[in-house]
């Protein structure tokens, strides 16, 4: 797949030259407008659930900002790709839900995840279990959560949206057509982004076509939106302004009781378990070997650890549990990231709102049209699904579907891996030689007959 904003810098161009006190996971691979078109790629799924939890839950954005900003930089710098930093969607839905779980039991569910995976990651059973789960059931799972994004950014396009109750709540009011926030604008910023980025692959066609969606993709399509988004925010409610504060919030240590460990154990952190190591882990280092095949692959054991740390780090200090993410990989990579100088760009976004706005920066934030974040999550969960389009057999598509369907259907990953792992173990049932092994097994009989008999002689004599 090529850039979808800007030609790539051949090996030892000026962008090398230029960049090269930094270190080499956070060179340009691109154009600097692609890079920051790619840190604004997964902000479809990051704003609304951090805004829904800060509206309904009294999560602090201010110290989320600054913790999530901290860990793009270290990912940006660690694994060199564009490594998104997304919150933990199973404990938030869970928290958004009639359950309401409140923030010491959201950051025990954090916790107590982050601890499974590192667990997982130091151990080698993670890196075990990437080596020996079927390509078609990862694929399924990661179809799954790509039509998922892709179904609830539809919703977000279409429907209004009520985030003081859930990350996706839609209410059964139609977006209005026209408005700072209507239908109209979501489908120019449609429209805009599939002119300037096409499929997300300009090397497909002869010389001229390629050339001339290059030139296209050399807009940073992503970024212009997004841009376009915050200055709306303001023209929609001008007196947000006065809502701001300056400075960060403060750091304060959350308090945890046991009772409050118990809740976020069961009811946020065993749905989440099964969706951070298929999605989180499993999905991330197999997309991220398909997205950037001339890079060694992403060990899963640095990456499972990676995201026990993270939630180790700020969740004492009720930041929202964090992890990574196929799909804003996909998204990232989708709208032009393609080093970790993507993420970084990002981080730094974070870290300046977080330390100068602090918590007041959810009344800009509660401001942006959802339309346009819809818009962003739909090419998210379309590149992240894109990915299952190698499965070269229809045993393989079988399998995939399967355990796609089931996850989509049941909106458990766990149930859908399961179920694509039963899938493909009856398959396989159906290529053993039943006829050989109890031929083998009756020739081994008599052997030991045999061979019995013949010590018995050997005795008697």
């Amino acid at each position: 797949m090529a850039s979808s904003a800007g030609d790539p810098l051949l090996p030892g161009e000026d962008g090398g030259r230029r960049c090269g006190f930094l270190p080499q996971s956070v060179r340009l691979k691109t154009s600097v407008w692609s890079e920051l078109g790619g840190a604004v790629g997964d902000l479809g799924t990051y704003i609304p659930i951090v805004l829904a939890l800060s509206l309904a839950s009294h999560l602090d954005l201010g110290t989320t900002l600054i913790f999530t900003a901290l860990y793009n930089f270290a990912t940006g710098f660690l694994f060199g790709i564009p490594m998104p930093v997304q919150p933990m969607k199973s404990i938030a839905a869970v928290a958004l839900s009639s359950a309401h779980l409140t923030i010491p039991q959201i950051m025990s569910a954090g916790l107590a995840v982050g601890a499974v995976l590192i667990v997982l990651g130091a151990t080698g059973l993670m890196t075990s279990l990437y080596r020996i789960l079927p390509l078609p059931v990862v694929r399924g799972i990661q179809l799954s959560q790509g039509l998922s994004f892709a179904f609830t950014a539809v919703k977000y396009i279409r429907y209004s949206q009520d985030f003081s109750r859930s990350s996706s709540a839609s209410t059964s009011t139609p977006r209005s057509l026209l408005g700072l926030d209507g239908l109209a604008l979501a489908l120019v910023a449609l429209l805009f982004i599939i002119l300037a980025t096409g499929s997300g692959d300009d090397e497909d066609g002869d010389g001229t076509n390629r050339r001339r969606r290059r030139a296209c993709s050399r807009v940073p399509a992503a970024l212009i939106v997004f841009a376009l988004g915050l200055l709306l925010c303001f023209v929609r409610d001008p007196s947000i302004v006065q809502g701001l504060r300056f400075g960060p919030a403060p750091l304060r240590l959350v308090k945890i009781t046991w009772d409050d460990f118990k809740t976020g154990f069961w009811e946020g952190a065993v749905p989440q378990l099964p969706l951070s190591v298929l999605n989180s882990v499993i999905a991330v280092c197999k997309l991220s070997s398909d997205l950037f095949p001339e890079r060694a692959e992403l060990s899963p054991a640095r990456v499972s650890i990676s995201v026990g740390l993270m939630n180790f780090v700020g969740c004492w200090f009720g930041a929202m549990p964090c992890c990574h993410g196929a799909g804003g990989l996909a998204g990232q990579y989708r709208f032009g990231g393609r080093s970790g100088a993507s993420v970084v760009f990002l981080a730094i976004g974070k870290l300046v709102l977080g330390v100068v706005f602090g918590n007041s920066i959810v009344t800009i934030i509660g401001q942006f049209p959802i339309g346009i974040l819809g818009v962003m999550l739909l090419f998210s969960g379309i590149e992240l699904a894109m990915a299952s389009r190698d499965m070269g057999t229809k045993e393989e598509s079988f399998v995939m579907l399967v355990c796609a369907g089931v996850s989509l259907t049941g909106s458990s990953a766990a149930l859908g891996f399961i179920s694509g792992i039963v899938l493909y173990l009856l398959l396989r049932l159906r290529d053993v030689d039943y006829k050989g092994l109890v031929g083998r097994w009756g020739a081994g009989r008599r052997r030991s007959a045999n061979n019995a008999r013949e010590d018995g002689d050997g005795d008697a004599s």
